[in-house]
């Protein structure tokens, strides 16, 4: 859109005497379909555009306002320090001003500029996008999940009726692009199981209604919505319009990030930000209802890029790189529905061994969710994962408690075609049987990986630790004992030594297991 073909007021605020402050020019303009966004240096205003799309309506200036209002309340949430105020518009002499004197004609979002490399988007792009940085990231998204509202009224949208209507529609939507970015194939299958698994799971969306899964929720977080900046993660631009895209499920959130990691190709990176995610909300029957929403929140992306291919004012070049991103999110979305054969993993060894650091390895490797002992108990007992647990943590009866319930969270996700790594000592025969006889009974893939090291090794790492979720001191280590594997245990038994190299140690592992 050329300059004079903006509205008198965008084409105002292009200019550096409009604003009361000083700015950076040339002042930039980004729009998209229903915003004007000036970039002025220290600060951003963010207009909206008069639209009326059915499911966004900016189409009066009071909508508008009460919109400007609502995307400043909700996105205080995730990103206080970038959302600012409300800003009214005035008409003053020949042209327009921010001024709270006179009518309003129009109204801005003012918010703080942030560099545009900040954003996760970038970092990811670039390479530096860490697992580290996507572990504290999943503790943000975990916290803003925690505090996020919900109610009667907002449980309702987890109603199967509900939550299927947007994905129906993503599929009438398009038919037109089979032949094209989309096969004939891919579309049939990834509607198959979305079908399917509305028939045949009711009951898991009442268990996420019951559990207060559905929240007042981010509704539109992939990378380029999210910066890391000062020392902050940021959860920006939030959906304010439409509720039934931001009353969702805690999982449909999730799923952006899983999509933007796995469309490259990093299931390393996804299952690493996943499996503490879900330590940290302690919500891994979430990670049953997760696939349906990555593959809709691939299917969405795929469609939206198609709609390019309609638009005779794009370049033929542009059009030709759309239908190849198309392809690639349709692709995906039907790929992460595709069966799959869960396996198990079970580490053992005593405290300080590298079962964790081990377990980590092989969630990279395996695209596996990593189950750690230590998150698990504290969540049965309600204690903090940072706090340090009391005797009472560790009876006897606590610890079994404990190992039924990773075992349990190990099957469930198992029998969701996930592979999972359940970190934990499995010292004793008696922990490990129960596992040995469920992999027998499911026919299911089982694997023990034992993680050694002199004692020496183990008391200095167990000395070492800092800022873990683990409670185990040098004393107890002392303390502690290894039950020999029986005969029928060492046929799944495989010894890592954690002094050696543990990524070609790992690779063989999963190398033997597929």
């Amino acid at each position: 859109m050329t300059e004079t073909a903006l509205p008198p007021i965008v084409q105002q605020m292009l200019q550096p005497q409009f604003y009361p402050h000083p700015v950076t020019e040339p002042i930039r303009l980004m729009q998209t379909h229903v915003s004007y966004v000036l970039l002025t240096g220290e600060y951003a205003y963010k207009l909206k555009k008069p639209v009326d799309f059915g499911f966004l309506n900016y189409a009066t200036l009071e909508k508008r306002r009460h919109f400007c209002e609502e995307e400043l309340r909700l996105n205080q949430r995730g990103a206080a320090s970038l959302y600012l105020e409300v800003v009214p518009i005035v008409e003053a002499g020949a042209g327009f001003a921010l001024s709270e004197a006179g009518t309003p004609v129009e109204y801005a979002v003012k918010m703080r500029q942030f560099p545009q490399n900040t954003l996760l988007s970038t970092f990811f792009e670039q390479g530096r996008l860490t697992e580290d940085l996507l572990r504290n990231l999943a503790e943000a998204i975990a916290t803003f999940h925690q505090q996020a509202e919900t109610s009667d009224y907002i449980r309702s949208f987890g109603e199967i009726p509900q939550v299927r209507q947007s994905i129906d529609e993503n599929y009438d939507q398009t038919v037109s692009y089979i032949g094209g970015p989309q096969t004939q194939e891919q579309f049939d299958q990834t509607r198959a199981f979305t079908d399917r698994f509305f028939a045949e799971q009711p009951a898991l969306f009442q268990r996420r209604m019951q559990q207060n899964k559905i929240r007042a929720c981010h509704g539109d977080l992939h990378l380029n919505n999210i910066c890391y900046w000062q020392d902050q993660l940021l959860l920006f631009d939030c959906i304010e319009f439409n509720e039934p895209f931001r009353f969702v499920d805690v999982m449909f959130d999730i799923a952006y990030i899983v999509m933007d990691l796995e469309v490259q190709g990093r299931t390393d990176l996804s299952a690493a930000f996943l499996s503490h995610y879900v330590e940290q909300t302690g919500d891994w029957e979430g990670l049953q209802v997760l696939p349906l929403y990555v593959s809709r929140q691939s299917y969405v992306r795929a469609k939206v890029t198609s709609f390019l291919l309609n638009d005779p004012s794009v370049p033929q070049e542009t059009k030709q790189q759309a239908e190849a991103a198309a392809a690639k999110y349709y692709r995906l979305a039907w790929s992460y529905v595709q069966p799959k054969v869960g396996q198990l993993f079970l580490m053992a060894g005593l405290s300080g061994s590298g079962k964790s650091t081990t377990a980590r390895e092989l969630t990279r490797q395996a695209a596996a969710i990593q189950v750690r002992s230590d998150a698990v108990r504290k969540h049965l007992a309600e204690v903090p994962l940072q706090e340090r647990g009391a005797a009472n943590l560790y009876t006897p009866e606590m610890s079994q408690k404990t190992y039924q319930r990773l075992l349990d969270i190990g099957l469930m996700l198992t029998q969701s075609n996930y592979s999972v790594v359940l970190d934990a000592k499995y010292d004793r025969q008696a922990m490990r049987q129960p596992a040995i006889e469920q992999a027998q009974v499911q026919a299911m893939p089982l694997r023990i990986v034992y993680c050694e090291a002199p004692l020496e090794v183990l008391k200095a790492r167990v000395q070492g630790r800092q800022g873990d979720i683990a409670d185990a001191t040098v004393a107890v280590l002392e303390n502690q004992s290894m039950e020999p594997f029986t005969l029928e245990e060492q046929r799944y038994v495989t010894t890592v030594d954690t002094t050696g190299n543990l990524l070609e140690q790992v690779a063989s592992i999963v190398g033997n297991s597929q």
